[in-house]
């Protein structure tokens, strides 16, 4: 993304003499720097600043600059500086007057799961007709999201911005800076119930996306959670009750995904992805595109051949020929009893796995929730592995309950490779599902991922 000095000089005090014209902004100086603005991230151990003679001998020519910070003498002259009271405010500012100048159609997505699920089919959808750019990786917080508007394309038509948030306030951040013309709430699951202590307030949470949006924006929302009641007056309820107002009809399991129908509607939507709750995102995708445009057989194409980011749900033969179901991206109570319903729906199998690691973040409720797991976890199941201390909660759950289901639990992913090698054949189907942090995903190599 191209922008001139003149952006800078709305937010900053700089040199107003001469206009520049920057290639980008830059955050680490270990990479090319060249005619780019430097912007000095200040951390709890670390500082930025210290890093601007790097910037400069890479290339930069300007860059943002705490003005109570003194700046080296010996570098005066070498590089335009624009100083702002904060740099990751003046880095915000800066991606809100971006977004103003180039008027890119905006939609943010937040909930509790399905945000980069939800991205990636907005993106499938709409890039056939529209050029788009999205969130890349997880740049989905108070620096993500500058660093998303600041990276995309001149030519942008629409720009897909996820918004995360670990507390109260920050969506509220987010949504100011992107103005969102559509707003998706997916669903209000148990992640962050550590920071929040309550799905009410996680809820409270995510409706702060409708805080930034357009005076004519819409707001998409998983119409089948009573806790979200937003006030806002253009809203489009999503969800299989008879009050949303796209409410999913009938669906056919097929080997690969599934096919639906909208209500009052004849021409059935079809998806190539495991995972039932993936028909809900889908329609909010539905919902977005129709706002922007897009006919019904436009947006079933694009659904029908779409990909998603990897670890979610993603699938794959390991060498022995085994199923390998990878969402190993992260984890909540919801979406580990949403995999393991995939897991269950699964048919031609003799042996379905299921390998289930900590959940993170669930505060004072950890133990019941990881307990409650086995709740879910059906006859069709024929094994569950837990991996991790809390992990270990889940296969508690099950043995109290008697349980048809054989559970064994390993207190590191090691372990349990070792447990899994030489079981795995044609016939098997695994599933690893487990918080980020536990990197559950390493044990592919021992499952004999082919290349």
């Amino acid at each position: 993304m191209k922008f001139s000095s003149k952006l800078l000089n709305k937010i900053s005090q700089g040199p107003v003499d001469h206009e520049l014209v920057f290639e980008g902004v830059a955050t680490d100086t270990r990479k090319d720097c060249t005619n780019k603005l430097f912007v000095p991230i200040v951390g709890e151990v670390f500082d930025g600043h210290r890093f601007i003679d790097a910037a400069i001998v890479n290339g930069a020519t300007g860059t943002l600059w705490d003005k109570s910070k003194p700046f080296p003498i010996d570098l005066v002259g070498k590089i335009n500086v624009y100083e702002v009271d904060d740099t990751t405010v003046g880095f915000q500012e800066l991606a809100k007057q971006v977004l103003k100048q180039q008027k890119p159609y905006v939609i943010g997505v937040t909930g509790s799961n399905g945000k980069t699920t939800v991205k990636d089919m907005l993106e499938a959808v709409l890039s056939p007709k529209y050029k788009t750019f999205k969130t890349q990786g997880n740049l989905n917080n108070h620096w993500g999201l500058p660093m998303t508007v600041l990276a995309m394309p001149d030519d942008t038509d629409v720009l897909i911005l996820e918004m995360g948030m670990s507390g109260l306030g920050e969506i509220s951040l987010l949504t100011q800076i992107a103005q969102p013309d559509v707003a998706v709430i997916t669903n209000i699951g148990e992640s962050h119930l550590l920071q929040l202590g309550s799905r009410e307030n996680i809820a409270k949470a995510k409706m702060e996306i409708a805080e930034g949006l357009k005076s004519e924006g819409v707001l998409v929302i998983d119409g089948d959670e009573p806790l979200l009641t937003p006030d806002h007056k253009n809203v489009i309820s999503c969800g299989y009750e008879d009050k949303n107002d796209l409410q999913i009809d009938r669906i056919q399991k097929r080997e690969n995904g599934y096919v639906f129908t909208l209500k009052n509607q004849k021409e059935p939507f079809e998806i190539s992805l495991l995972g039932k709750h993936n028909i809900k995102n889908a329609v909010y995708s539905i919902a977005s595109a129709r706002k922007l445009g897009m006919t019904d057989d436009q947006i079933r194409k694009s659904l029908s051949s779409l990909t998603l980011t990897g670890m979610r749900l993603e699938k794959f033969r390991s060498s022995t020929g085994a199923l390998i179901i990878n969402d190993a991206y992260n984890a909540s109570p919801t979406s580990m009893k949403a995999a393991l319903e995939t897991l269950a729906e699964l048919e031609g199998f003799n042996k379905k796995i299921a390998i289930l690691g900590d959940m993170y973040e669930l505060g004072d409720q950890e133990e019941f929730l990881h307990r409650d797991i086995a709740t879910a976890v059906k006859p069709s199941i024929t094994e569950v592995i837990t991996v991790g201390d809390k992990a270990k909660w889940i296969y508690d759950g099950m043995t109290e309950n008697e349980t048809q289901v054989s559970a064994v639990s390993f207190d590191n992913k090691e372990d349990a490779a070792s447990y899994l090698s030489g079981r795995l054949d044609e016939q098997t189907a695994v599933l690893l599902k487990a918080s980020r942090g536990l990197g559950l995903e390493t044990i592919l190599q021992a499952l004999g991922k082919e290349s």
